[in-house]
């Protein structure tokens, strides 16, 4: 009990220090800033993290049929809504497993065909995010040399990933463990590294993690802020890419300092980057919470439990069923 109890509340505690340090070191300069706001731009922010929403659930949609299974788009982006609000709760990106529950539960899929749908989104948001990391930097001058190891990394990981994937159909075994794990790789290949695959979910990804980048910019135009639209991309990739160690409850906090930093090695206020970082975090979490709110009235009381079960096989108060 006291390990579920930390689990949760240790990381919980550490994103709220975070966010509670940089609003209050520019406390009075945010009072003022505030008062600048342009609304409208809210409202347009709001309305783009909607329209990034939609196509993440057209590209799972796609995932899923890659893997033999034909959903509806409004099933695909329920299910995300679903796992990503409860990544706002828990730590570890635990709120993942809780669309492999549903996925079974609708379609009678297996875990591993689960857990892989889940891989290759993961897979293609990363490297894209990488990518646009990597052509943004290029136009940012000074930035520090940890920002190239944070890029640099996840797209040499992909790199290697995705030649091994290449390979993987010489490998056979008759251990069972390893068999599961071959198998997955077997599905992840399928889902991701046909040529229809790549084009359709690298192009889908890129346009979707360009809305993710508009939210921001227009949260910075809220503020009347000339920021370089470079400085917006890289300031977002750095982000999701520190927001991928999952050290807090979607990111919370890390996501946020990532941002502040970035912006305020660009030379815009702290008080401005703060609320800036913040904002942009907030519209995209509350957007998050109604929806996935909003989805647990549409798939029907059966997904409390599936939650509440998928939570405890992964918190130790439970076994992984097998696939």
């Amino acid at each position: 009990m006291y390990r579920k109890i930390s689990t949760i509340v240790i990381p919980t505690l550490l994103a709220a220090g975070i966010i509670a340090w940089m609003l209050f070191t520019v406390w009075n300069d945010l009072l003022v800033a505030i008062q600048h706001i342009v609304p409208e731009y809210l409202v347009i922010a709001v309305v783009i993290c909607l329209m990034a929403w939609i196509l993440r659930g057209w590209r799972y949609r796609s995932i899923l049929k890659s893997l033999g299974y034909t959903v509806g788009l409004i099933f695909s982006t329920a299910c995300i809504f679903i796992s990503q609000t409860v990544n706002l709760i828990v730590p570890a990106r635990l709120g993942d497993f809780v669309r492999v529950f549903i996925l079974k539960h609708e379609y009678n899929t297996s875990y591993s065909e689960g857990v892989s749908s889940l891989v290759v989104e993961r897979m293609f948001d990363i490297f894209t995010v990488a990518i646009l990391g990597a052509i943004s930097i290029l136009f940012v001058l000074n930035a520090p040399s940890w920002f190239y190891t944070i890029i640099v990394l996840p797209l040499a990981i992909g790199v290697v990933f995705f030649i091994f994937l290449l390979f993987i159909g010489k490998f056979s075994t008759e251990n069972k463990y390893i068999a599961i794990i071959l198998t997955m790789l077997h599905e992840i290949r399928k889902a991701s590294l046909s040529i229809k695959s790549i084009l359709l979910l690298g192009s889908s990804s890129l346009v979707i993690w360009i809305l993710d980048i508009l939210v921001c910019f227009a949260v910075v135009l809220m503020f009347g802020e000339k920021i370089p639209f470079a400085v917006i991309v890289l300031a977002i990739v750095i982000g999701n890419l520190v927001k991928a160690v999952p050290l807090t409850p979607g990111g919370i906090g890390t996501y946020e300092i990532a941002l502040w930093t970035t912006f305020t090695l660009a030379g815009v206020a702290p008080a401005i980057a703060t609320l800036i970082a913040v904002i942009d975090h907030l519209i995209k979490n509350v957007v998050t919470g109604v929806g996935g709110i909003i989805s647990i009235y549409y798939f029907g009381d059966w997904v409390m439990p599936s939650i509440k079960e998928a939570l405890n096989s992964k918190l130790g108060g439970g076994t992984q069923p097998d696939s």
